[in-house]
């Protein structure tokens, strides 16, 4: 049985190239590259401590500058580690100081789901760049209120869907513009690991916890971005927990089946109980997939024709943060704006009715 963090660390490092080049990365000749950006992390949990802060040290266009934590025994940790310095240190109450520190350009915001709107808006009202990590937030209320107080204060907003920024990802993407297997019919998409344990945020219902906003994301975006379309309802969908006792807030396991105008017809699968992961999507002249979809490492697939989806990437994370950066920088848009977070979240509120009601909802 695989724990959250083996599934999430599966990976194939084949290649010892940090390919960190995409669709923002062929601008050297630009002078703003010249200035690395600095991000602050928002909450110092496994995500920040094992996955962002590492690979803020492989960027090329962004560093760690600053942290903001409720836990002052962490700080001689991370700053021993990473060398921050005491006036880019701050606490929960006070982050809106972060206004007037010209080496923070980024707050990225890693606390629990349900407290990311709360500080992707102080955030935004420093006037900072905001990354706010998957998913956006609660409900699509909290998502719109977040992306008004970017645009209020005229910064930047990425959500943090490190599979849109993985390049073997993007072929799936592509797929969907340019249909090289025929239009679409189906699709397939399950992600889910065997977690265990029985206590903190994941398995409190006001927090976010629960399979569908946890791992559920992962699949609502992916069958997004394989259709390339918004689908018009839920067909049908379920939550449960075969492990009661340690799901009393929240569901162990979601299953949906979504319906598309053109017809596409997509069923999606996550759960914190089972083990699964993989996307299939299935054309009228051929199918593809990747399997695993979504993990922190070794993303591949492969077509009925025999090509292989393949492409390696040294760390999603850094590619992301780096992509995000260029953004900045160049002042283009950002890869996955608020927009994209919130569509999905007001499809994950669709399939709870769905599931609650036991009804198809129109989305």
């Amino acid at each position: 049985m695989l724990n959250r963090r083996r599934f999430l660390k599966y990976s194939s490092l084949s290649s010892l190239s940090f390919a960190l080049g995409n669709c923002f990365t062929n601008q050297k000749n630009n002078p703003n590259l010249n200035k690395k950006i600095g991000v602050a992390l928002v909450g110092l949990g496994y995500y920040s401590r094992d996955l962002l802060a590492p690979a803020l040290q492989l960027t090329e266009y962004c560093h760690l500058a600053g942290i903001v934590t409720g836990s002052p025994e962490k700080i001689p940790i991370w700053q021993k580690k990473y060398g921050i310095k005491e006036t880019n240190i701050y606490n929960y109450e006070n982050m809106y100081q972060i206004a007037d520190n010209d080496e923070i350009d980024v707050i990225y915001i890693v606390v629990p789901t349900g407290l990311h709107a709360k500080y992707a808006i102080i955030a935004a009202n420093t006037g900072k760049h905001v990354w706010c990590e998957k998913p956006m937030a609660m409900n699509v209320p909290e998502c719109q209120s977040i992306i008004d107080a970017c645009e209020k204060n005229k910064v930047k907003l990425s959500i943090g869907y490190r599979m849109q920024h993985e390049p073997n990802t993007q072929t799936i993407i592509e797929y969907a513009k340019t249909k090289p297997y025929g239009n679409i019919q189906t699709v397939e998409a399950f992600a889910g690991y065997h977690g265990g344990g029985g206590s903190g945020w994941r398995f409190q219902k006001n927090m976010g916890g629960g399979a569908l906003y946890d791992m559920g994301v992962y699949t609502i975006n992916g069958i997004r971005y394989a259709t390339g379309e918004i689908p018009i309802s839920v067909k049908s969908a379920r939550q449960y927990a075969n492990r009661p006792a340690l799901f009393k807030e929240v569901d162990e396991t979601s299953e949906y089946v979504l319906e598309f105008e053109s017809g596409i017809i997509a069923k999606g699968k996550t759960s914190v109980g089972e083990n699964f992961n993989h996307l299939k999507v299935q054309c009228e002249n051929g199918d593809y997939e990747l399997s695993p979809m979504q993990a922190y490492g070794g993303v591949q697939g492969k077509t009925s024709d025999g090509t292989l989806l393949n492409k390696p990437i040294f760390n999603q994370q850094a590619r992301q943060m780096d992509n995000d950066a260029l953004a900045i920088l160049n002042n283009k848009p950002v890869l996955v704006p608020g927009i994209e977070g919130l569509k999905d979240i007001r499809i994950l509120e669709a399939i709870k009715e769905a599931a609650t009601k036991g009804i198809s909802v129109r989305i």
